[in-house]
């Protein structure tokens, strides 16, 4: 390259040394770590071909192109991953998110009861201030019927709850009394079982604010990285994460009232981990994707906890192994689970058991 690096300069030469290493997309990988080290996006880059880099940006790219010629995963160089609706950090020693998992996630939306009205909760807005936007608004519509039955006390109870809390009349140690307001539909109670980066468990309290989540990891390393994620999502009042083995880290209280368990556990059988990618063997941890022999090992001890944790006619969604799908739905059918069936992924293979405790 010349002593000059434009952004088409720098691509085009990313490009070639990718293709050189190997890489399956070099455009792609080149597309990425350019604008990494440069803060453009990838459609900036195409309308920016003759800006020149500084010496900083050229630095970060060489130190961003040699790991990648290493093999290592563009997600760990970027430090992120999106992820449905959401974006979230990723680091070495915990899994990477994977489109897949994006339809764990649908499959496990779809089995919770239909949304209520939504809320809308921004950094202002906690758990328990939504919970009262939610009274409020049950309040609102008793009011709406109190007027229709000119009945002025109804009316009046009804707009004072409503008033106090838009008028921000609950100060900290002060909130506002709403043991007048019709009962508010209960949280949802969900388990999300080997969470990695957390990204299942705050794609779900991100797209269903009326759920409650507790995600669980054995490595500190993801559990480390769960809460950061939720931390910066601005979810940790509804995501707790717990380091523990499977979920024995999911409150006794909790147990028999979960309305979903999901999760994306170790399930690349042992003989199978030898012909993976490597990228995938040498980068990411094997404790997130060893399965045991048969790749079910921890969906046999996984099982009968769900079935202890799930409310009747709760359920549950795993990713799981596409070879190893068929012999899950008999595990769980033994487990004394109903309505078992396989999902296939976006590239038409089996990957998603679902199933619900029987009523």
């Amino acid at each position: 390259m010349t002593d000059i690096w434009t952004v088409k300069a720098a691509l085009d030469w990313t490009v070639g040394y990718l293709e050189g290493k190997g890489d399956e997309n070099p455009r792609l990988s080149a597309e990425w770590l350019l604008s990494e080290a440069c803060g453009l996006s990838r459609i900036e880059l195409y309308v920016n071909f003759d800006r020149p880099l500084s010496m900083g940006e050229r630095d970060k790219l060489r130190g961003f192109v040699t790991r990648r010629g290493r093999g290592e995963p563009l997600q760990y160089i970027t430090g992120e991953a999106a992820f449905r609706h959401i974006t979230v950090k990723v680091r070495p020693g915990v899994l990477i998110p994977r489109p897949e998992t994006e339809v764990l996630v649908s499959e496990a939306l779809a089995l919770l009861p239909p949304a209520k009205k939504r809320v809308a909760l921004d950094s202002t807005i906690d758990a328990w201030e939504g919970d009262v936007i939610i009274a409020a608004e049950a309040a609102a519509v008793e009011a709406a019927q109190a007027e229709e039955s000119d009945d002025p006390a109804a009316l009046q109870q009804s707009k004072q709850v409503i008033s106090e809390y838009l008028n921000g009349q609950h100060a900290d140690g002060d909130r506002a009394d709403t043991s007048a307001v019709p009962a508010k539909p209960r949280p949802l109670l969900v388990a999300d079982i080997c969470t990695g980066s957390g990204c299942i468990a705050c794609s779900i309290a991100y797209e269903r604010p009326d759920a409650r989540l507790i995600a669980t990891d054995i490595s500190p390393k993801a559990v480390s990285l769960a809460k950061e994620n939720a931390h910066d999502l601005r979810l940790s009042d509804r995501v707790r994460v717990e380091q523990c083995d499977l979920g024995a880290g999911v409150p006794a209280a909790a147990l028999g009232r979960l309305d979903l368990v999901v999760s994306n556990p170790p399930y690349v059988p042992t003989a199978v981990l030898a012909e993976i990618p490597r990228e995938v063997a040498d980068f990411e941890p094997a404790l997130a994707l060893d399965g045991g022999a048969d790749g079910n090992d921890i969906l046999r001890r996984l099982l009968p906890w769900t079935m202890a944790a799930l409310r009747p006619g709760g359920g549950f969604a795993f990713e799981l192994h596409e070879t190893r799908l068929a012999q899950a739905a008999d595990l769980a059918r033994q487990a004394g689970f109903a309505q078992v069936r396989i999902v296939d992924d976006l590239a038409g293979r089996p990957r998603v058991l679902i199933a619900r405790k029987p009523v």
